[in-house]
């Protein structure tokens, strides 16, 4: 089936023309000349801000002008993943997309169904002719997947809707009303190499599924980089491994999925028997059910590159074996919430140069900081350098609000059961938008989307039918003012 026959035909033919569009966060240039052209296309007045946000207004149809204005917002880039043997430019190329029974997914690449959906569906929305609605603000965000730099660009005064909904969730039964916030931890270090004194041992981690480091945290997917730390930590016992090289993992915000180090030890081919036929097959076994895909490949290689000396090769390998991974701690008030976490999510260590990457979440400040800080504390005792930035606020729930009564009724007498009202670990826009906007109401919903920031992404086609249906009963039936 194409998705031009799917139903509503209107989203999937949007969400095509979004597709088209290369828009990796911080490069977001063709997909704002994009939107800024579609909004000039349907006569809307349409700017752009300072920081590249895309901003349209379309007035409420007939009979709706009494009503609460809205603000539509969704985030223009997307995560841009793929497997190790697809050939992909995301920089210069439209996203791939196939049809897969009730999903639409892409070949071998993110999807960028989160948030390109909602983009579409604001789209749809503008482009209408017999959607009631009130006076609409259609606000199109940048870079929310890196660094929340769009919302934290947006002005006071910009925005005059009096509620937001955003449509960035992945789960169709759910109505968000609170979300993690987070912290950039980056952690550097520069090493004198000398000559490897033993032979070229590589170490591969792949096959794990990946998936978003918030929203999936707490299902015990493998993170590549943590399981290659528990391997290289096994060889210390001998005090000989020299590390050459370490590439694991990409974005914060991704689960890493796959992990290469290029090691050298005195004895090879004894380090491969004893990890082969020790602890590899204990992870193997650790993670079957839930990591029936992981692959774990240990060999004997070559290089020509220099190495860390072995004190300085220790340092690192027990900094990446005593760095906080996975959930911190469970919310003691909101039921099967994931308070504090963090995703230790990329390992790059190449010519001396040693860079580990982590995102810290919480939906409070305070344990933010406190998984942040010790972090930094087992950083910094073994001498590395330890920098945060890009910190953002949670999104405080208000489960009483007018908004999410009215949206809890709708769903109820739709669908004939009632939605789950919920807080997410994931960082929504709304917490730093609500902060320049504090008397705006906030909901965050959307349709199904499975393997959200990994190459697995999927939507799924009658949920999005559902949501758009949804969306439609949500905006013919906005209070008045």
């Amino acid at each position: 089936m194409e998705l031009s026959n799917i139903e509503p035909q209107i989203i999937w033919k949007n969400f095509s023309k979004l597709n088209a569009v290369p828009r990796p966060s911080k490069k977001e240039e063709k997909v704002i000349a994009f939107i800024k052209g579609f909004g000039e296309s349907l006569g809307l007045p349409t700017t752009v801000d300072e920081v590249g946000n895309v901003i349209i207004k379309k007035p409420a149809t007939a009979g709706m002008e009494n009503r609460k204005s809205i603000v539509l917002q969704s985030h223009l880039d997307m995560v841009c993943q793929k497997n190790s043997d697809v050939n992909f430019d995301f920089d210069t190329e439209g996203i791939k997309m196939e049809v897969d029974g009730d999903w639409v997914r892409a070949k071998g690449t993110t999807l960028g169904a989160d948030n390109g959906l909602g983009v579409a569906t604001i789209m749809s929305i503008l482009e209408s002719s017999d959607i009631p609605h009130p006076d609409l603000e259609a606000l199109f965000t940048i870079d929310e997947e890196t660094g929340m730099t769009g919302a934290l660009g947006l002005k006071p005064g910009q925005l005059t809707g009096q509620i937001l909904l955003n449509l960035d969730t992945e789960e169709d039964d759910e109505i968000d009303i609170g979300c993690a916030g987070g912290i950039d931890v980056t952690i550097t270090q520069n090493y004198e190499l000398e000559a490897a004194k033993g032979q070229i041992v590589r170490i591969e981690i792949k096959g794990l599924q990946g998936g978003h480091s918030g929203m999936d945290i707490h299902k015990g997917f493998g993170n590549s980089n943590i399981i290659l730390g528990r391997l290289l930590y096994s060889g210390l016992a001998k005090e000989n491994v020299q590390l050459i090289s370490i590439d694991g993992g990409g974005l914060r915000n991704a689960i890493p999925r796959e992990a290469v180090a290029i090691i050298s030890v005195r004895n090879a081919n004894e380090f491969i028997d004893e990890l082969t036929n020790g602890l590899k097959k204990e992870i193997l076994e650790e993670f079957a059910t839930v990591e029936p895909g992981l692959q774990i490949n240990i060999e004997n290689s070559t290089s020509s590159d220099k190495a860390l000396s072995e004190e300085d090769s220790k340092k690192v390998i027990l900094v990446l074996k005593s760095l906080h991974n996975g959930v911190y701690r469970m919310s003691p008030d909101v039921k099967d919430l994931v308070e504090t976490s963090n995703n230790v999510a990329r390992v790059e260590l190449k010519g001396g140069n040693l860079k580990i990457l982590n995102l810290s979440r919480s939906s409070v400040d305070s344990t933010k900081y406190a998984v942040a800080e010790q972090l930094k504390s087992v950083s910094e005792l073994a001498g590395m350098q330890v920098e945060f930035s890009g910190s953002y606020p949670g999104w405080k729930p208000k489960p009483g609000s007018e908004i999410v009564q009215l949206m809890e009724k709708i769903y109820t007498e739709k669908f004939t059961e009632k939605p789950h009202v919920v807080a997410c670990h994931a960082g929504l826009e709304c917490g730093i938008i609500g902060a320049n906007y504090p008397e705006m109401e906030m909901v965050s919903f959307g349709p199904t989307i499975r393997g959200a920031h990994s190459p697995d992404e999927k939507a799924n086609i009658p949920s999005t039918q559902k949501f758009w249906s949804f969306l439609k009963e949500i905006l013919a039936n906005i209070p008045q003012k």
